[in-house]
């Protein structure tokens, strides 16, 4: 997604009791890469977490806002999974203002088509792997409350500023259900981010989503979806399993990203790299001090996977 004012490409208590988490300052080294220099990033942003021990290990800028392009719909999803007895199953038809909404603002698309109906767990699905600002609005509109569409979606952008208020992300703010935001008023920190991937990664069906490389479904109808994950690290970074890219005119090449081996997960968050493909070599940097190894031992020379052509870029 480019988020942009021109080019855009973008719960409660319990939530609070079961969720919240409390990072620990920044720049503290793992044990095992004691002999792995600290990572040099061309991002302005960056935070490294250990989500299995929830604990921070290295960090740049952790706690300036900046704005996050398409990796708000990591909160978005966030939200819908956090719904009290979700159905996954429900079914949910596509309305023309969703297109239009993504016609209008240069929006990436899951191209959905008016009429189709497709379910929650389809949504999510286009959702996060082609970063559809059309299923985006799809999911805000079902899951707000309100007898408009504008009223609905305005009330889900509530839901994730009060869940970004129950994890404690105390510089974060949202005003779109995607990313596109035309005030700027759209923002997060590394640190925060962070604290919001933990949390999504939480959820086994988050999980599934976003470690899949490629996704076809169909809608009721037959009509056959087929969809890429714009994360290149999938299949080129061993162990990679998610998150979420972003890339906005403000907000630069953004990436959530996280990779499991041994039974430990590392989560990582770069706002505002240089270009798409760096922060990605920047991720593999992050994510080899994180787990003590070389480049070379870690995924030799690394391939980022390819995209096809007519694949959203995000």
């Amino acid at each position: 997604m480019r988020l942009g004012i021109t080019r855009t490409h973008r719960l409660g208590a319990a939530l609070l009791a079961s969720s919240a988490l409390v990072v620990a300052a920044p720049a503290v080294a793992p044990a095992q890469a004691a002999t792995v220099k600290a990572p040099s990033v061309t991002a302005t942003g960056a935070f490294l977490l250990d989500s299995t021990a929830n604990k921070a290990l290295w960090s740049k800028a952790a706690d300036t806002k900046r704005q996050m392009a398409s990796t708000t719909k990591v909160m978005t999803a966030a939200v819908v999974l956090g719904t009290p007895h979700l159905d996954l199953n429900k079914k949910i038809t596509i309305k023309q203002a969703y297109r239009d909404y993504v016609v209008r603002n240069g929006a990436s698309t899951a191209d959905l088509k008016k009429g189709d109906t497709v379910t929650v767990k389809q949504l999510l699905y286009a959702l996060m792997l082609p970063s559809g600002c059309d299923a985006a609005m799809a999911l805000a509109d079902t899951y707000g409350t309100g007898s408009t569409v504008s009223a609905r979606t305005s009330s889900f952008i509530k839901k994730m500023n009060s869940t970004a208020a129950a994890l404690k992300m105390k510089n974060t703010k949202y005003d779109s259900f995607d990313g596109i935001s035309s005030a700027g008023s759209n923002y997060t920190t590394p640190r925060d981010a962070a604290v919001l991937a933990r949390k999504a990664m939480s959820y086994a069906n988050f999980r599934d989503v976003v470690k899949t490389a490629k996704s076809v479904q169909k809608a009721t109808n037959g009509r056959t979806y087929t969809w890429y994950n714009t994360n290149k690290l999938l299949g080129a970074y061993s162990g990679a399993v998610g998150v979420k890219t972003g890339t906005g005119t403000s907000a630069g090449p953004c990436l959530i990203f996280a990779a499991t081996r041994n039974g430990r997960t590392i989560v990582g968050v770069l706002l505002h790299s240089s270009t798409g493909d760096n922060r990605f070599a920047d991720a593999t940097k992050m994510l080899n001090y994180a787990f003590g190894t070389s480049s070379k031992s870690a995924a030799g020379t690394l391939r980022l996977r390819s995209l096809p052509a007519g694949a959203q870029r995000d």
